[in-house]
């Protein structure tokens, strides 16, 4: 995967990924977002390239500090994405062989990246533990801005753990690949836990617009061939259908 500080800073993608950006800056206006959980209905649908490149966006803007951590105890990825090793992880910490300082590694000035470590097996007891709660109350000291790349909501209970440590939830929906009624369901899991669902992001979209070529996704799901990514709000009334509305 090629993350977006390998491309122009005039691509459409990298654009795209600003906008996402500003949509959660201006989401933060009222609410203090700290800590944002990125998640998906099922595998591949791109979570962690979205996490990943939320994080390096995010790491762009000035005086900020920003976190990336794989929250994912059962599949994780970021360790692949950044080709970096996984040895030592949350999980070092969560069992104090290592502190944070030690364990992180610097992406750039502004972007620090927390590999899982050693798989658990027992993922979901380890998110509820107090060393847990705790762990994410000291990195909310330290960052302005921390993502969390979790594992899918329609497979395990993880991501729905993980969205009560989180300020907002942004929910990945892969175009073409995953069934609405599925996508509704795993919307739903969210909902039941009373999770802050800040928007979805529509990613692998293809667009036939000669201008752009094949992008990740289309800006709202509705602006047609216009602009290609971008953060979406559900609308919570649908019965029937998920649907996505402009933020």
């Amino acid at each position: 995967m090629e993350t977006i500080d390998k491309l122009d800073a005039k691509s459409p993608i990298v654009e795209a990924y600003r906008s996402v950006r500003t949509s959660i800056e201006y989401s933060n206006l009222d609410d203090k977002l700290k800590v944002i959980l990125v998640t998906s209905t099922q595998q591949n649908e791109g979570k962690s390239t979205v996490a990943s490149n939320l994080a390096i966006s995010f790491s762009k803007l000035p005086n900020k500090k920003i976190l990336l951590i794989d929250g994912d105890l059962r599949n994780p990825s970021i360790h692949r994405v950044f080709s970096i090793g996984n040895s030592d992880g949350m999980m070092s910490i969560l069992k104090d062989e290592k502190d944070l300082k030690s364990t992180v590694n610097t992406f750039n000035d502004n972007l620090d990246i927390l590999t899982t470590g050693v798989i658990p097996p027992n993922p979901d007891e380890i998110l509820v533990t107090d060393k847990m709660k705790k762990f994410i109350q000291q990195i909310k000291e330290k960052y302005d801005y921390i993502f969390i790349d979790s594992p899918p909501i329609g497979i395990v209970s993880d991501a729905s753990l993980l969205s009560q440590l989180s300020d907002g939830v942004i929910f990945v929906v892969s175009s073409g690949e995953v069934e609405t009624d599925f996508a509704k369901l795993a919307k739903d899991k969210l909902m039941n836990v009373e999770a802050k669902i800040l928007g979805a992001v529509l990613n692998k979209y293809e667009s036939h617009n000669d201008d752009y070529g094949y992008y990740y996704s289309e800006y709202y799901g509705a602006r047609k061939k216009r602009k290609l990514f971008g953060l979406s709000k559900f609308k919570r009334k649908t019965k029937k259908h998920l649907k996505v509305e402009k933020a």
